[in-house]
């Protein structure tokens, strides 16, 4: 059976997680932490979480697994069989990862860790975000899933990601970024309604209430 190594609290695990949940695809769930340790690295190269364990070979990286999940099973595709048509799920994931996730992940340390971010940080990523956030909304189609009818592995990617890019801008900005854009909130509510999706967010929560009473204890 596969296994999923990572942690329930990081976003392109639980992507990952739920484009198995939703595709039928057994598996189980091996609790891992990034770690630039020898036994971490040689089932991710980077030490990053996820990795896909496929009984002795290994495969990193979230979107890398996805691809490799709708070559292996087919049979409940998460990408529409015309080609521009996945391509056009493959840009909105990119526009999502690189240009909004990754943007808002330098306001992380703040938003989530008890850190600091610069000004100039702030400024930046305020700046990189607007235009990240421009493109998705360009691109987005919420008919009523974020690429068209049917979901995809961009839904996949959008639940997981959107709620972290609103949530620390709106900490740390005071405002969330997708605020003044009316079809989010309802579409993900939508896609939280799914037992896939809610299986993964149920995951989610255990796994940060245990962190925290761990680092309460430690505290």
């Amino acid at each position: 059976m596969l296994k999923l190594g990572g942690f329930a609290v990081s976003n392109y695990y639980n992507k990952v997680k739920v484009a198995l949940l939703e595709k039928g695809v057994p598996f189980e769930e091996e609790f891992r932490m990034t770690s630039q340790e020898s036994e971490m690295l040689a089932r991710s190269p980077m030490g990053k979480v996820p990795y896909l364990d496929l009984g002795g070979q290994h495969l990193c990286e979230s979107q890398v697994i996805c691809e490799y999940l709708e070559d292996k099973y087919p049979e409940k595709p998460l990408y529409p069989k015309d080609a521009l048509e996945r391509a056009r799920v493959r840009e909105l994931i990119t526009v999502m990862e690189l240009h909004m996730e990754l943007v808002a992940r330098r306001l992380y340390p703040q938003a989530f860790f008890g850190g600091t971010a610069s000004d100039e940080t702030k400024k930046q990523v305020e700046k990189d975000l607007a235009k990240g956030v421009r493109a998705f909304k360009q691109l987005a189609k919420f008919l009523p899933f974020a690429a068209g009818a049917s979901l995809s592995y961009a839904d996949c990617a959008a639940g997981v990601h959107l709620p972290l890019v609103s949530l620390s801008t709106k900490i740390v900005y005071g405002g969330d970024v997708l605020d003044d854009y009316a079809p989010v909130r309802p579409y993900l509510k939508m896609l939280n309604e799914r037992p896939a999706f809610r299986k993964m967010n149920d995951g989610r929560k255990l796994a940060i209430e245990a962190m925290a009473a761990a680092k309460a204890k430690k505290g």
